[in-house]
């Protein structure tokens, strides 16, 4: 006999708890006290004589990913916002980014005086749409920033043919892949540039920062001016007590910087990743298989991926099931089962309420940019179905065991074999 759903007072599959994250590295708390001893909290302050943590994590992370470079910011809006000018993109260019995407990814397109131009997704990968790209590119196209989104790796191959044929710059928005390896590389390391977020919620966190990795001196070099108000680190170490950053007049920027606190856990939290996104890697495979019984299609990644990192774990409902339910109250229900957030894909970007240029008067440059800033004239049909059709999990999910896999299953069944509470 079918057991009531959850979310209409029915017994829930799950009441046990959920594992936490974030999840402090063993030496976290050990690094936090020796910041707050130092008399340095941020590379801004006067250098005290011994090696700034935000310099430790730069070399540390660089090294993890395989670049020559990395220069830590203050998030991941920071960083995607960092590589964009230093890549040369600026007012009146034209950047092609994924529909289907958190917020950010368009937005800070905007923030550079740029206009982000919304292309269409792979159905599978839920990453961009070669073809779309290659579609959406005119003589004001600067560059293509490319998501690798929950789980996948997006084609990195055919992305970096299509910039290189037409002369423009490959950014990759890796806050949702740290560690992640295509063809024998991490990703991050295809494009002029790689950003990562170090959100509360992302694999690798801080709470919040951010990070640039490159393999080129001289756009590094514009990202350390343009994340410090216009200065960068000298060649040697200044005397105690002095101030480590160097005024070089040769770029104005900002103070996107990352305080001390926040590369102090950065330093720690990285000693445990690998580990991590591995015990999510065997948990999702398990769940894969466990969905695809049921007729689901889990999220899949590119052709040459090695490794994917399961920040979100993502899959579409069988094509004949709940076909015109509600896919808020189809997640609200799945929620309700286990005891944890289950909910539907980003929205698409052209219809995403949290992504309306008009609503800021600092972006209202003239009536034509105006309309060039426009969400609605780009058709994104491949987003909506998707949207309409797929239920995502935060990683947590996937740091527990066997039984946390099976629970999520059972849940998914439960809710299939339930579908008429749900309506259509």
């Amino acid at each position: 006999m079918q057991q009531k759903l959850a979310i209409n007072d029915g017994t829930p599959v799950r009441t046990a708890p959920w594992p936490l994250w974030p999840q402090p590295a063993a030496g976290t708390s050990a690094a936090l006290t020796e910041v707050l001893s130092s008399a340095r909290w941020s590379l801004s302050g006067p250098y005290r004589g011994s090696e700034s943590f935000e310099r430790r994590f730069a070399r540390d992370f660089a090294e993890y990913c395989g670049t020559a470079h990395c220069v830590p910011a203050a998030s991941g809006t920071a960083s995607l916002m960092l590589a964009l000018e230093a890549c040369g993109v600026g007012a009146g260019d034209e950047v092609i980014v994924p529909g289907l995407s958190w917020v950010a990814s368009a937005s800070t397109v905007i923030g550079v005086n740029a206009v982000p131009v919304l292309a269409d997704i792979d159905p599978d990968t839920l990453c961009l749409d070669p073809a779309a790209v290659e579609a959406a590119i005119t003589p004001r196209t600067r560059a293509i920033a490319v998501v690798h989104l929950y789980s996948a790796v997006a084609d990195l191959t055919a992305l970096r043919d299509i910039a290189d044929r037409h002369g423009i710059a490959l950014i990759e928005d890796c806050a949702q892949a740290h560690g992640a390896v295509y063809r024998g590389r991490k990703v991050g390391t295809f494009g002029a540039a790689g950003t990562f977020s170090m959100q509360h919620s992302k694999v690798l966190t801080s709470g919040e920062g951010g990070a640039v990795v490159t393999d080129d001196a001289g756009l590094a070099r514009r990202v350390e001016h343009l994340r410090a108000d216009g200065r960068c680190y000298p060649a040697a170490a200044p005397p105690v007590g002095s101030m480590e950053l160097v005024e070089t007049g040769e770029l104005m920027g900002n103070n996107r910087c990352l305080s001390e606190f926040h590369a102090a856990v950065l330093v720690e939290q990285l000693k445990e990743l690998d580990e991590q996104n591995a015990r999510r890697a065997r948990n999702a495979a398990v769940l894969d298989e466990l969905l695809a019984e049921l007729g689901c299609q889990p999220q899949r990644t590119s052709p040459g991926t090695d490794s994917r990192t399961y920040y979100v774990y993502a899959a579409r409902l069988p094509e004949d099931a709940l076909v015109g339910a509600d896919i808020a109250k189809v997640n609200a229900a799945l929620s309700a089962e286990l005891g944890f957030s289950v909910v539907p894909t980003y929205r698409p970007l052209s219809l995403n309420k949290l992504y309306d240029p008009a609503s800021r008067r600092r972006y209202a440059i003239s009536d034509e940019h105006e309309k060039q800033l426009d969400p609605s004239r780009f058709p994104l049909p491949v987003c909506e179905r998707v949207a309409q059709r797929s239920f995502t999990l935060h990683h947590a999910a996937l740091l527990g065991d066997a039984s946390d896999v099976e629970d999520i299953a059972t849940a998914v069944r439960k809710v299939l074999d339930n579908s008429a509470e749900l309506g259509s």
